[in-house]
């Protein structure tokens, strides 16, 4: 099967799949990306999102709140902070998911008055949060 990779989604509690894929569509820290058999070499950083995996036994997504993903032409690692199939995901699930990136985004707000950066970057993980929420049907409220 040349036209598959190897694609294995790992989140620190467990392994959350190990498959052969046609395409992996990853939710990147510098956008969206697709990877497929062939691809060149690449180590990314992930936002929160949902990442979609296709194959020969159908298709699967998983929300990722972040990690690392590194792609070769004959395989894709994804290393999750934390992973949840989407058919498991839950309003609660995804509210303390949520209320978590509330509470960073305010520590961060506190902590770095005078320093944007961090202020930032916990601002555009809220904000990504909700956006998975739209995405897949959910409400943080």
């Amino acid at each position: 099967m040349a036209d598959t990779v190897q694609f294995d989604l790992v989140s620190p509690e467990r392994l959350l799949a190990s498959v052969a894929a046609n395409e992996v569509q990853i939710p990147g820290a510098e956008g969206d990306l697709t990877a497929m058999a062939n691809h060149a070499p690449l180590i990314t950083t992930l936002r929160p999102g949902v990442l979609k995996v296709s194959g020969p036994d159908g298709a699967r997504e998983y929300v990722v709140t972040g990690g690392f993903a590194e792609i070769s032409g004959d395989s894709v690692s994804v290393l999750a902070e934390r992973a949840v199939p989407r058919e498991d995901m839950t309003a609660q699930e995804f509210k303390a998911m949520v209320s978590e990136a509330t509470d960073k985004l305010a520590h961060a707000q506190e902590t770095f008055v005078n320093e944007p950066g961090p202020v930032d970057d916990a601002a555009k993980l809220l904000a990504d949060m909700v956006a998975i929420g739209d995405h897949i049907g959910l409400s943080a409220n």
